[in-house]
């Protein structure tokens, strides 16, 4: 073998070496990332403060209703009561508490969402599960996701300072219905089913309660 060839093999051994050695230390990086600050140029680390023009549409609320429909004044009175309100926070809140409520119902327990249901909702709800448990009729549920989600109305009135908003759900879970001999009544266990939902949240807005209460439900 001549001494090039070793010399090659050598300085590849070196370089295998090295590379390995950088892996253990600074570990693997995948795809395009951008450098840290340090090393990105002064332009990218301090970028010049851009003008901010007023005036503009608020995008927390014309990315949910239309520019200038009655929703989206409704919702502008909203953040003028209260500034910390932003529908994007709100409706990320309705999704968490879409599935507590749809599962406590399903469950035959309400307390864990009593403080977010409105008397009459309450009632409604706890009506069909003394109707179930008459009946011998037990539910097995489980939540599988949201499939959709979306703002469809909202109003506010001025004389209450009350909010109320309007919000379509496309949930989907699994549901079976058993007698009191534990058989299979309605549904499947290995089924998925969709569920739609436009339920309505209300809330004094700047109240120190920041809890919506669900005050309406439907279709």
């Amino acid at each position: 073998m001549s001494s090039a060839i070793i010399q090659l093999l050598v300085l590849a051994g070196i370089a295998v070496f090295l590379v390995l050695r950088l892996r253990s230390v600074l570990g693997t990086r995948d795809g395009f990332e951008k450098p840290p600050a340090a090393l990105r140029p002064a332009q990218e680390r301090n970028p010049p403060e851009l003008e901010v023009i007023e005036g503009g549409p608020d995008r927390d609320i014309v990315d949910h209703v239309p520019e200038g429909s009655d929703a989206a004044r409704a919702l502008a009175e909203m953040k003028r009561r209260e500034p910390g309100f932003s529908v994007g926070d709100f409706l990320q809140g309705a999704r968490g508490a879409y599935e507590m409520i749809l599962m406590a119902f399903e469950k035959g327990d309400l307390s864990p969402v009593r403080d977010f249901l409105a008397p009459e909702v309450h009632d409604s709800f706890q009506q069909v599960i003394d109707l179930r448990e008459q009946q011998g009729l037990s539910i097995e549920a489980s939540f599988v996701g949201i499939r959709e989600l979306r703002l469809v109305d909202a109003a506010f009135d001025p004389d209450t300072s009350e909010g109320e908003l309007a919000v379509k759900f496309v949930g989907e879970l699994t549901s079976v219905v058993r007698n009191a001999g534990g058989e299979v009544v309605e549904g499947n266990p290995s089924e998925i089913k969709r569920q739609r939902d436009v339920w309505s949240f209300a809330r004094v807005m700047g109240a120190d309660d920041p809890n919506w209460q669900l005050v309406a439900t439907g279709g």
